[in-house]
């Protein structure tokens, strides 16, 4: 498989952002789904880089219905009550902090 582009690393993190949000669930539910130690965005990536390289998007999706579906039905099952979360996130001050860099590298 040929390698994510800069553009579709970036279109996946966003994409991930907002799914997380969406479900009300944080990076470190991803990184407990996706078998990593870390919930730091750089080992996202990194994992989902694997997984393209495995398999594309095609691979890429696949993993993330997955994971959706056992987060639905582990809330169906009585899933206990969420904390309050902060309304920003791992993801979210990546993000910001690349951007900031990105504008001073210009």
């Amino acid at each position: 498989m040929s390698k994510l582009s800069q553009q579709e690393e970036r279109e996946l993190i966003s994409f991930i952002k907002d799914w997380l949000k969406s479900h009300g669930f944080n990076q470190k539910d991803l990184a407990n789904e996706l078998n990593i130690k870390s919930s730091r965005t750089s080992e996202i990536i990194l994992k989902i880089k694997e997984l393209h390289k495995k398999g594309g998007m095609f691979n890429i999706a696949k993993n993330l219905i997955r994971i959706e579906q056992n987060w639905l039905n582990n809330f169906k099952n009585d899933y206990p009550e969420k904390k309050q979360k902060s309304p920003y996130n791992q993801l979210d001050l990546d993000s910001l902090v690349n951007q900031i860099t990105h504008d001073t590298c210009e």
